[in-house]
């Protein structure tokens, strides 16, 4: 009795591994975030497990259904639409569940979007602040607000249709010049990283509205500071 976490292609399919691939075939069920969506994966590399559902709406309520089947000798596949369930993505709930229960759960390792956006950006990467997805109204300034002195590299998911606005508000709070990296349909076709300043990239969108999935970072703080010195000994001084 297992539950196993999947993590899924973000865009390009060929990106599942082998062993993800074995884990879906031997799995006696596969709990899909959409059955549609992961029934074209599934297509693809011929694998016929059998599904069910499991999102936003409905993982309060199968939890606990869930648990009890695995808990009976079952074993289970936990999947997002694209990338690692639990980030943001469904999937927090169902792994607490079974931990509580004593159902053991191996995650995979495998995609998600915030580690290429991270490389490509070209920022620190040794330390970072993944913040997912912003409030889209309540609280979504103060959060923006506290995140202003925060020196490390900074990951952000955002809609196409909110990156425009996104950025402004950045470059309100952050400083026009803050540089930042608007990362779009990763592993897709037609993948871009779009990079300069928050001005820049304002600019940038204001003309082209952004499509696609989207994944922003924002240089930290301290990085953004000393990139307005010249001199490195006189960086040194005010840290």
């Amino acid at each position: 009795m297992k539950l196993y976490i999947v993590p899924t292609p973000i865009g390009n399919l060929e990106d599942l591994t082998f062993r993800a691939v074995r884990i879906l075939r031997e799995a006696d069920l596969i709990l899909a975030e959409d059955t549609r969506k992961t029934a074209i994966l599934l297509k693809k590399y011929e694998i016929d497990t059998r599904m069910t559902s499991n999102h936003k709406f409905n993982e309060h309520r199968k939890a606990e259904q869930l648990v009890s089947q695995i808990a009976q000798g079952k074993s289970a596949a936990l999947v997002s639409d694209a990338g690692t369930p639990g980030i943001s993505d469904p999937g927090f709930l169902l792994v607490r569940a079974c931990i509580e229960e004593g159902v053991e759960v191996e995650c995979l390792p495998g995609a998600s979007a915030l580690i290429p956006a991270l490389i490509n950006s070209g920022f620190p990467c040794d330390r970072f602040c993944f913040e997912g997805f912003l409030p889209q109204k309540k609280g979504r300034t103060k959060r923006i607000s506290a995140l202003k002195s925060e020196e490390r590299t900074m990951i952000f998911y955002e809609s196409p249709y909110r990156t425009l606005k996104c950025l402004e508000q950045f470059a309100e709070v952050f400083g026009g010049e803050r540089r930042a990296c608007v990362c779009r349909e990763l592993s897709k076709i037609h993948e871009e990283n779009a990079r300069g300043t928050l001005n820049e990239l304002v600019e940038k969108f204001r003309e082209r509205e952004p499509k696609g999935e989207i994944v922003i970072v924002v240089e930290g703080f301290k990085d953004a500071t000393k990139a307005n010195y010249q001199d490195e000994n006189e960086w040194k001084n005010i840290e």
